[in-house]
């Protein structure tokens, strides 16, 4: 561990820590965070993979998800298990982004990441058009490689005809055999409206689409479709109670989670970023929001942990 726990904390952006609030902490036991940035990272971060792991065993998460934009986690994570990981009671996985770093829509990359353990395929993130576009146009304090790097180009899903290209199609199969998560990362929604169902003829099962209102530009209504056709949505909490909450969180995702519902809705952090809070500290900050939006304490639990570690599940 590169830190104590209280050390990690910083006096600032993790201020509400200290506070007690067993009714919050209680509800955290159990907990599944599919969305951590810890380092190594091209992009600036606060925290490395076991301070992530032994942050959440605070409050007695039972699993996180290691996730950079730039290559996969796994290998780090098995690394680290014969240096102390192996001894934090949260079971941390990686899996493999899609972005030029790996080589794109890489089957061999996904194959590789699964193989040895990987539970998560993000489809392009950084690499994708929507998310190029955006940050061409709009300053978001989205972090930026402390390395040199060439620019991406950006990746698409599709064919020249709009239907899934081959190698996409190579990928859902592999991350079919291995019952995996398909996310759809930064995909634009005209895209992500043709991955899900070739996913799901595919044989795909685990379907996540992140942060809908955040790049990916799709509407509730969207939402609602995907998920009654069996994807999970997962709202980020760095966009609802990170470095500048927002003053009326629940809002922003109201209209997405009646879409949506609890069953298919899941909470994930999107932290590890420096200048942001810790994952545990937004989530103690969004259970009380649901909390005092009277969120049944049973559709928080699933929204914060039963629904991911289902998906996780092997």
């Amino acid at each position: 561990m590169t830190q104590t726990v209280s050390e990690l904390w910083d006096p600032e952006l993790d201020a509400d820590r200290a506070r007690p609030d067993p009714e919050v902490d209680a509800l955290l036991t159990g907990a599944v965070d599919l969305h951590t940035h810890p380092g190594p990272s091209p992009f600036p971060r606060r925290m490395s993979i076991m301070d992530a792991a032994a942050d959440a065993a605070t409050v007695g998460f039972r699993a996180l998800v290691a996730k950079s934009h730039h290559h996969s986690m796994q290998s780090d994570i098995l690394a680290l298990e014969s240096a102390g990981l192996a001894e934090i009671p949260v079971k941390v996985y990686g899996g493999v982004a899609l972005n030029n770093t790996v080589g794109g829509l890489n089957p061999y990359a996904v194959e590789l990441a699964l193989r040895m353990g990987g539970r998560i395929v993000w489809f392009p993130t950084i690499a994708s058009r929507a998310h190029i576009d955006f940050h061409a146009h709009n300053h978001t304090g989205f972090p930026v490689a402390g390395i040199p790097l060439r620019d991406d180009e950006p990746i698409t899903v599709l064919d020249e005809s709009g239907r899934l290209n081959a190698a996409t199609r190579d990928i859902l199969d592999v991350i079919a055999s291995e019952s995996a998560i398909m996310n759809c990362g930064h995909l634009p929604a005209d895209e992500i409206d043709v991955l899900i169902p070739g996913a799901l003829e595919a044989g795909v099962r685990r379907i996540v689409v992140s942060h809908p209102d955040f790049i990916v530009g799709a509407s509730p209504a969207r939402i609602g479709e995907w998920c009654r056709k069996g994807a999970h949505v997962e709202h980020c909490l760095a966009m609802l109670v990170g470095r500048e909450p927002k003053p009326e969180p629940f809002a922003r995702l109201a209209e997405f989670y009646r879409a949506a519902g609890p069953g298919q809705t899941i909470f994930s952090s999107d932290l590890g970023q420096k200048n942001n809070p810790l994952p545990v500290t937004a989530y103690r900050r969004m259970v009380r929001v649901l909390l005092d939006q009277a969120i049944a304490p049973t559709d928080i639990k699933a929204m914060t942990g039963g629904n991911a570690a289902q998906l996780l599940s092997t």
